[in-house]
């Protein structure tokens, strides 16, 4: 008992505190492997909730720090963490998880290490499945499993590893989203439908690219996760990355293809914007591990929200014509100054100018500065047209289908 403890005294007391204070200054550039834990620079359009967050005691910066250097291997992959309580208190308010009107979408998070995020969307009343990958952070989190009533599942899995190519049997932490699913209760629901699903992360930075490229095909083929309905991605992305998907035509420097497939699949949200040198890594140097950019501007990280779209199913797009669909933007796309016309009449002669006219698109615009919704106007219109039904890109859809530039 606190009342037990002899008094040090006033003289005594102001030592102890002196010390504490010192203690702390020298700690606080250690923490979270930044410069301090202070509140997140920005988030846009998010008011923090007023939400309990001491029903799980959350490890401070230094704990989490700890933990993740105690855990690191020789040659470990790079991975970023939230170590900061306030930078993970306000990324929970951002994503706004927690006891709603309605069913409430099932949290899915992947590689939460030392758990800081975790627990602060227990405390927020989400029910959370902590996908993680590496085998030394899981006693801590099946710890943490066990002492809760079914709120969290802890799974030995990488969901950036979910459904490779080819088949066979899968050896963990790689696995089938079907298998995953079904272990998890989760029911495929109507495309239509509410979102079932919110899964939280941060894209692996080496591979960034090709997971953005493999989650855009398997989107519009409606396979692997979102046979289950439209998940929702909360993924922490680099700010060179987030400006690609959504670059406006014009900017010839950034609209590429991911611009256009992913905002004629989704809406696109910024929900918060943080350095780079606010996250902890797991590099045994403690080194931020910046990727470089010299044409795009790279100074954060970004927590984007990116929701399919109800209708994206819609107006001519199907499962069975979408591929056609990646691959024409792609070819529209690899020469943003070329001239729309010419690419169309490179499939079907002398058909681009009256297809162009049809749509009321100026015959000298080049193909990058069409918006999404005209290419998919586009895309539609040669769907219907008899010019472009057997053109040489519906032939060679049929070679190309698996085939996205993972």
């Amino acid at each position: 008992m606190l009342g037990a403890l002899p008094s040090p005294g006033l003289t005594g007391r102001r030592s102890v505190l002196a010390a504490l204070g010192a203690a702390a200054a020298a700690l606080r550039p250690l923490l979270c492997g930044l410069p301090g834990c202070r509140a997140p620079r920005r988030g846009l359009g998010q008011e923090q909730r007023q939400l309990p967050d001491s029903r799980l005691q959350l490890p401070d910066a230094a704990e989490a720090t700890r933990l993740v250097l105690e855990r690191a291997r020789p040659s470990p992959p790079l991975r970023r963490f939230i170590a900061c309580p306030d930078l993970a208190r306000a990324v929970r308010a951002s994503l706004e998880c927690g006891p709603a009107r309605g069913p409430e979408p099932v949290v899915l998070e992947c590689e939460p290490g030392p758990g800081v995020l975790t627990r602060m969307l227990l405390n927020a009343g989400a029910r959370v499945v902590a996908l993680e990958s590496d085998r030394a952070f899981l006693p801590d989190l099946q710890s943490l499993e066990n002492s809760l009533h079914g709120q969290l599942e802890v799974v030995y899995c990488d969901f950036f590893r979910l459904d490779p190519l080819g088949c066979g049997s899968m050896k963990p932490p790689a696995m089938y989203s079907e298998k995953l699913f079904e272990n998890l209760g989760i029911l495929a629901v109507p495309w239509t439908a509410d979102v079932p699903v919110k899964i939280i992360g941060f894209l692996p930075q080496k591979k960034e690219r090709n997971i953005l490229w493999k989650l855009i095909f398997v989107m519009y083929e409606r396979s692997s996760i979102y046979r289950y309905g439209r998940i929702e991605l909360n993924m922490f992305v680099s700010e060179k990355e987030y400006k690609i998907l959504t670059a406006k035509p014009g900017e010839l420097r950034s609209y590429q293809a991911l611009s256009v497939l992913w905002q004629t699949a989704c809406e696109i949200q910024l929900l918060h914007m943080e350095p780079w040198s606010s996250f902890l890594t797991n590099s045994k140097t403690r080194g931020l591990a910046i990727p470089k950019s010299t044409l795009l501007p790279n100074d954060h990280l970004c927590l984007v929200r990116m929701t399919p779209r109800r209708n994206l199913f819609t107006g001519g797009m199907t499962t069975a014509n979408s591929s056609t669909f990646l691959l024409m933007i792609k070819q529209c796309l690899a020469k943003r100054k070329s001239k729309l016309i010419d690419r169309l009449n490179s499939w079907s002669p002398d058909s681009g100018s009256k297809l162009l006219r049809e749509l009321e698109i100026p015959e000298n615009i080049i193909t990058g500065n069409l918006y999404p919704e005209e290419y998919r106007r586009l895309f539609e219109a040669m769907e219907h047209s008899k010019e472009f039904s057997q053109s040489w890109l519906y032939d060679e859809v049929l070679e190309n289908n698996r085939i996205i530039n993972f």
